[in-house]
Parts: C-alpha cells; structure tokens; sequence
C-alpha cells in the first residue's frame, strides 16, 4: 500500500501530533507530583485523567495521514519520553514511510525554555511545536484524535503558500466573560474557594488569541479539525513577543488566562489579508453516553456525505468497549487496513 509515496518538494507540507499515553505510570506518577500546587490549572478540568487517555487512537490518526494525504513529507509525533509503537503497522501499510516518521520528545522542542517541563499542557505544547528541529515551514497540526477519512489534496491545506483556515467569524464572548468574573467572585469571596478559577475554554483560549491579535469586536473559531499554520510567522510572533509567550508556556496544566496558537496563527493570517477561507469539512462525535444508534448514524454520514474529510472522536476511552471497536473497526475499513 503506497509502496512509493510521493510528495511535494517545491513546497513541501509536514504532520506535527501531540500524543501522550495517560495510562504510563511513570507520567501519571509525574503528574500527580505537580496536582494541586499553585498552578491553577491543576485544580481545573485540565488535569482530568481523561485528557490523557487514549485507546490507540494516535495509530488511526497516523496511518491517515498516510493513507490520504501521501503528499506529506514528514510526521512528527511530540511526545514525553514515549513511544506510541507504530513502526511496525508502518512497515507492513506503508513502506517507505519509516525514514518521514520520527517522535520528537518535549525537551526538543522546549530546548532554552526547561522551566516549563514537565508539562501536561497540550496548549503550551501547541506553541512550542513550530520549533521541531526540520519543521517545515508549512505544516498540519492534529490531534491524536482527529483522523483524514478522504483523500486529500495540498491545496485543501495551503493556497499560494497561505494557510487555508477552516471556520467562521463569531461575535465576541463578553458575555461569557462576565459570567466568569462573577463566578470567580462569588466562589472566591462568598463562598471560600480563594483559588476558583473557571474551566479553560476552547471558545475562551480563542478568543484570548484574537485580542491578542487586536480583534475587539469578533473572532475566528475553529472546530476539532487538522490546523494549518506557517512556522516562520510563528517564529517571527515568538522574537517580537517573548515576554508574553513564556508566560503562556508557564502553566503545566491548561489556564483559562492562556491563548492557542493555532487561534494566534489564524488571526495573525487574516490580519495579513489571507481570505483563504473553508468551511470544517468535520464530523464531530463525542460517544459517551449517547442513544444506543447514534454511533451507527454518525458512520453512516461518515460514508455517504462526501463533503467530509475528517473526523474526530472525542473522548472515546470512556465509551464502553463494544462502542470503541465500532469506531477503531470502522475507521480500519477506512483506511484499507
């Protein structure tokens, strides 16, 4: 299968995915070393045990980047001393991959910048990761559960050597930010809890972006899908804005206060005038807990709308098993396997 992927070299595209194995005891035990100190995140929902737990899905998002998207030069897995254990699905899918697959551990990336480590934090992981030793300077950015379902094209991810961006303008959430100044008020004065901090937000963590950016009025947010960025703009925001990104690479658990970097990347983008603008192209599953046929209808949009290209399965370790081989079964039709 793929026995010669090829790929660009004029303008070549590279994979970057955070990955990390919750069940380690050697992280676990690192983890709960730093629970419950001063940094606020490890008292929020940033240090649930979920966030770290996987199923193999790091395996499928892989081998579909390879399956549909074989113009890619390199896949970068970022890591924290692990090993996801793919070389040998690699070697019997896809030969020839195994020299543009490598596991690039945190004290690559945070080289310079150790006062940060270890972190639990795939928000400072995500600013830390345009500085992969080899990055090319256009690059994907997954979640290890997010997968490609169709074929890919490289300018579904990059046009004239912009960024495509995949989502919509939204007014911004002052409402929202209200609210959790009031919480933190009430929690921290009325009702005894003087470190309440309120849950970081992926909506929030974009917005915090955006401002930084110098948008006032609306943002640009995405959805759960694979992010396109351009590593020297980010380098370039990095020597111009040191101060404020070691402050937001600080925390070892996410922050409400933190901005994503993908969201920066965005906006920085538009603020430069790209207008190359789609729309997700997702299904968006989160299993757990849902009506006993919502599997089976999610698959089956899966299959017949064509529009799809990715899809993501949030927090599939906490479906029971049966709904787990369903998705990792499907998704193995999928990619041939």
């Amino acid at each position: 299968m793929n026995d010669k992927a090829k790929y660009s070299t004029d303008h070549p595209i590279d994979a970057i995915i955070p990955w990390v194995d919750g069940s380690d005891p050697s992280l676990t035990e690192k983890r709960n070393r730093f629970l419950g100190r001063n940094d606020p995140g490890s008292r929020s929902s940033g240090a649930h045990a979920t966030r770290f737990a996987s199923v193999n899905e790091i395996r499928y998002c892989v081998l579909s980047i390879m399956r549909f998207a074989p113009f890619i030069r390199n896949i970068f897995i970022i890591t924290d001393g692990q090993d996801p254990g793919l070389d040998q699905d690699i070697r019997k899918y896809f030969p020839g991959w195994e020299e543009r697959f490598r596991i690039v551990d945190h004290t690559e990336i945070f080289e310079g910048h150790e006062a940060a480590l270890p972190t639990f934090n795939s928000i400072s992981i995500g600013h830390m990761s345009w500085r992969i030793k080899g990055l090319a300077d256009h690059f994907v950015y997954f979640n290890d559960d997010t997968f490609l379902i169709r074929e890919m094209k490289p300018q579904d991810w990059f046009i004239d050597g912009k960024p495509v961006l995949r989502g919509h303008w939204i007014p911004a959430p002052y409402p929202r930010l209200a609210w959790n100044s009031l919480r933190r008020l009430v929690h921290r004065k009325l009702l005894g809890h003087p470190g309440y901090e309120p849950r970081a937000s992926f909506h929030l963590g974009q917005w915090n972006s955006a401002a930084l950016a110098g948008y006032r009025r609306r943002y640009f947010t995405v959805a759960h899908t694979p992010h396109t960025a351009n590593r020297r703009v980010l380098e370039e925001y990095w020597k111009d804005h040191a101060p404020v990104m070691e402050q937001n690479i600080a925390f070892h658990f996410r922050d409400p206060s933190q901005f994503t970097f993908i969201a920066l990347s965005h906006h920085l983008q538009l603020r430069a005038g790209n207008r190359h603008i789609e729309k997700p192209a997702l299904a968006y599953l989160q299993p757990h807990g849902r009506a006993a046929d919502y599997l089976d209808k999610k698959l089956a949009l899966c299959e017949s709308d064509r529009s799809i290209k990715f899809l993501c399965v949030q927090s599939l370790d906490q479906c029971p098993e049966a709904d787990q081989q369903k998705v990792l079964q499907w998704l193995g039709q999928r990619l041939g396997l």
